[in-house]
């Protein structure tokens, strides 16, 4: 018997994309108030089988994250903006994605680092520094998202956040995918990439203790060329984590990135809960398209 898909997505600009087993499903409310639904099929590189094999998994994942939410970010700004003047084109935003890379890689992965190569001086042990940047990283992490709280779009981008985990939630116990049944769920999720995200911080330190205290140079060439080993094994935590949450021990490890969502999730209202279910629906519709189907008043796109 196959094990159970589990749908998830993310946040996009006045809307949510779902990802399925073959399909991606992103529900856009336009400024006139209609939805926009457009549905893909997913490329066999993302749902063939080196996405099912261990640690290699994570990686693709990684990828897959990148590549598709990037795409899913700017054609939902762009949906959102109708104005065709004012649209982003395809070349712009893969350079805004190559800086905003370059950005994270630079705030969370090297700025730690060359803060406690400060404190160094005063650091007899290898593991003890490598344990202070990595509490430097977690830091930094929090105020950052602390700090893009306070951007009202930003806020806005959360509580569709939200609504993305309330109808996944709903989904995974059966409920209706109806707003008042949807609307009872938790804003939390086991398998959050903002829990992903602390998983790597935690995932980071350890990695990064056992390549112990080279020359800075290494240093910083490690603190780049091993995101995709700390991924990998960060994914395969949350894979296991996401399939034992029930476990008393594994519920209180994801304690911390659970909370953590408290600051990456807002309660949406009714109308971006409609949002997130047209979304779920269109993914479904799509894995299975003889049951294909549009939420009133959307308009389907493929």
């Amino acid at each position: 018997m196959s094990k159970e898909f589990h749908y998830g997505g993310q946040a996009v600009i006045e809307g949510v994309m779902m990802l399925g087993q073959k399909s991606m499903a992103m529900a856009v409310r336009r400024p006139s108030g209609d939805l926009a639904l457009v549905t893909k099929p997913l490329s066999s590189v993302y749902t063939g089988r080196v996405r099912k094999l261990p640690l290699v998994r994570g990686v693709v994942v990684l990828v897959k994250t990148m590549v598709l939410g990037i795409q899913a970010l700017f054609e939902s700004a762009n949906i959102s903006l109708e104005d065709e003047k004012e649209q982003i084109s395809r070349l712009s935003s893969w350079l805004i994605f190559i800086l905003a890379l370059a950005f994270a890689v630079g705030l969370f992965f090297l700025a730690p680092l060359g803060l406690t190569h400060i404190a160094d001086p005063y650091i007899d042990s290898s593991l003890v520094s490598n344990l202070v940047e990595g509490l430097v990283r977690v830091a930094i992490f929090l105020l950052y998202i602390a700090a893009i709280n306070l951007v009202p779009q930003i806020r806005r981008v959360f509580a569709y956040h939200g609504a993305e985990h309330k109808v996944v939630n709903a989904y995974e116990h059966k409920a209706p995918l109806e707003v008042a049944a949807v609307r009872q769920y938790s804003t939390a999720h086991v398998r959050c990439g903002t829990a992903f995200l602390f998983t790597v911080l935690v995932v980071a330190i350890i990695v990064f203790a056992l390549v112990g205290h080279p020359a800075m140079w290494l240093r910083i060439l490690s603190r780049i060329v091993l995101i995709p080993v700390i991924a990998a094994i960060s994914y395969e935590v949350t894979y296991f984590a996401g399939r034992h949450a029930d476990n008393p021990l594994v519920r209180a490890i994801l304690a911390p990135g659970l909370l953590l969502q408290s600051m990456t999730t807002r309660q949406p209202d009714d109308g971006q809960l409609e949002v997130a279910i047209a979304a779920m629906e269109g993914v479904l519709a799509a894995d299975s398209p003889d049951q294909r189907t549009c939420a009133p008043g959307c308009e389907l796109n493929s």
